[in-house]
């Protein structure tokens, strides 16, 4: 009812997961504990995480986790939360296996250690522009059992950087500044502004990255971006202008535009 109250779309989905965080069950397991005592600390973690998600804090910066790919990523508020869009990119990363991967922007570092997981043989190097990201990237890489295939740099995108990848993968920041007061609060006001939106048209990013892409991509690797659902036209020129061929715009599950795939021929 506080959630509600609060606008919360969801309500009650959000106070079970935050309920069973209370409790440090599995949420698929809250049902089999509902008759069971609560203790006091128990209560004041399920109060405090109910305030927290009625100031719009997003779920998974309360619990510090979130679901992706079918695993556990660490999440703090200085990585954007995993979400379902990107599962796309993951899935048309899967379509051909690749041995080296280059992940511009890497946060959280869920498509990277995702690749990394679902391809034993791999090996990965993750940048981000800020060293916060890259700890919680090398916390999930440890935790997933990959931290030895992956290297994480410091990096302004492509800055300093050695090929040949087969694959370069990116999700960065698209939003155009003239969509961002627009957010949901959950998004606008809790996640880290530079990973939301590069300003402008929000397409400066794409141009910063993918001029350097040819010099390090092996031949026939391939690039794949997450997009904004328009500007799927307006991504694929800036490819074709930087020498890539094989261009296509790839759909999510609802149908919206939402990756770029390339290849350097």
């Amino acid at each position: 009812a506080r959630l509600a109250a609060a606008g919360i779309d969801g309500a009650p989905r959000d106070a079970r997961r935050l309920l069973a965080h209370a409790l440090s069950i599995a949420p698929d397991r809250l049902a089999l504990h509902l008759r069971d005592p609560a203790d006091d600390a128990a209560c004041a973690r399920f109060d405090a995480a109910i305030a927290a998600r009625a100031r719009r804090q997003p779920v998974s910066q309360i619990t510090g986790r979130r679901r992706f790919w079918g695993r556990d990523f660490a999440v703090t508020r200085d990585v954007l939360d995993p979400r379902p869009d990107t599962e796309t990119l993951v899935a048309a990363a899967l379509d051909r296996p690749a041995a080296r991967i280059l992940d511009l922007g890497t946060g959280s570092g869920c498509i990277l250690l995702t690749l990394l997981a679902e391809w034993p043989h791999a090996r990965g190097t993750g940048t981000d522009i800020s060293n916060a990201a890259l700890a919680v990237a090398a916390a999930n890489a440890t935790s997933l059992g990959v931290a030895g295939r992956t290297t994480l740099v410091r990096a302004d995108w492509t800055e300093g950087l050695v090929g040949p990848f087969d694959l370069i993968v990116s999700n960065p920041p698209y939003i155009a500044a003239d969509e961002l007061p627009s957010l949901a609060p959950d998004v606008r006001d809790w996640e880290p502004p530079g990973a939301l939106s590069p300003g402008g048209d929000g397409l400066a990013a794409y141009r910063a990255i993918l001029p350097a892409l040819p010099a390090l991509l092996a031949p026939g690797g391939r690039v794949l971006f997450e997009i904004g659902p328009t500007q799927g036209e307006a991504v694929a020129a800036l490819a074709r202008a930087a020498g890539l061929a094989g261009i296509a715009v790839l759909p999510d599950m609802d149908g919206r535009d939402r990756v770029v795939s390339a290849q350097f021929s």
